[in-house]
């Protein structure tokens, strides 16, 4: 994998093609959409402040948070790209109420369904704070015209998931089930370019991220892991670090580059947790799964979850695999 370091995405896509024969390189397509989709709203991240693009929309979206402007053109550039490549036959959106059928003829006989936060983070967009998108791949499993059942699927069925990192630099961080590679988008050529291949997660991390304010708020069980996170222990490297950036995109890909471990856990104010399933939670499961890492919900694997709902909301823990078992403990001695 090291001598390919430097070779476009687009590239590597085609090269690794022959892992999925039956795909007839349409997942292969389907995956240079959603990076082309991610170049445009990199550029208008990157002058979002020279625009009028910063800001309120003055609308509310199905969760019933506040869109923000760039939250909406990102919504409207990934339905625009995946729709023009007519490799998906419905996608999902986290600002969308409904699942979006792809009318196109071409694209009913489309054998993939995208789903994608198409702006995580975007609290941060006014400070100039790292933000992302996320997306998840699955196959189809209707014949005809789409239904809800190729959109509620569990995470176990992805074929592809991955997320872009709008930071200092821009990377594009995917699997599509054999292991996880990373590329940055060189500015200068306007390409991604394998710059991480085969991340491997730390299986014991030295970070925590999650939001303190809360502490009040929290179960009892993530009170303690908290607090054992902040224990003097000097030949278990604690106490850890905190860092919280309050995008799961940024602070997922701190930790599955340097180890550690990602709360958002049920609060008295959201009980079923505040993360969606489909959008934020199993994409990212995928991902730290194939780098070595673990994703649970303190008792089920993400991943095993079957989704009821398209916005449906699970607690979540995340990252390096003995630091979520740690937590579970705390959860299962409760």
């Amino acid at each position: 994998m090291q001598d390919l370091k430097g070779i476009t995405f687009d590239e590597y896509v085609i090269l690794r093609q022959k892992d999925f024969p039956s795909a007839q390189g349409d997942l292969s397509k389907l995956l240079r959409d959603i990076a082309l989709a991610s170049k445009v709203i990199n550029r208008e991240v990157n002058k979002a402040g020279l625009v009028d693009i910063l800001g309120m929309t003055g609308v509310r979206n199905v969760q019933g948070e506040e869109v923000q402007k760039l939250d909406e053109y990102a919504n409207e550039q990934m339905i625009k790209y995946l729709k023009a490549g007519g490799q998906c036959c419905a996608m999902g959106s986290e600002e969308e109420e409904d699942f979006i059928i792809v009318t196109d003829e071409h694209a009913q006989e489309a054998h993939y369904v995208v789903l994608f936060d198409p702006l995580d983070g975007s609290s941060n967009i006014d400070v100039n704070a790292s933000i992302g998108t996320i997306f998840s791949i699955y196959k189809r499993v209707s014949t005809g015209i789409p239904t809800i059942h190729d959109i509620l699927q569990a995470g176990k069925h992805q074929v592809a998931a991955g997320y872009v990192i709008y930071g200092s630099s821009t990377m594009m961080v995917y699997t599509t089930g054999n292991g996880v590679n990373g590329f940055t988008l060189d500015p200068t050529i306007g390409e991604f370019c394998l710059s991480h291949p085969n991340i491997q997660t730390a299986a014991n991390g030295k970070i925590y991220s999650i939001n303190e304010g809360e502490t009040n708020n929290w179960p009892q069980y993530v009170r303690d892991y908290v607090s054992y996170c902040k224990e003097n222990v000097k030949d278990e490297n604690r106490p850890y670090s905190h860092r919280y950036i309050g995008s799961m995109v940024a602070d997922l890909h701190r930790n599955l580059i340097k180890g550690g471990i990602f709360i958002y856990p049920p609060t008295t104010k959201a009980p079923k947790g505040k993360l969606r399933l489909l959008y934020e939670c199993n994409p990212m499961a995928f991902l730290v799964e194939q780098a070595g890492g673990k994703a649970t919900d303190g008792l089920n694997r993400i991943m095993d979850i079957e989704p009821t709902e398209l916005h449906q909301r699970v607690p979540v823990y995340i990252g390096s695999k003995n630091m979520v078992e740690k937590l579970e403990a705390f959860k299962a001695a409760e």
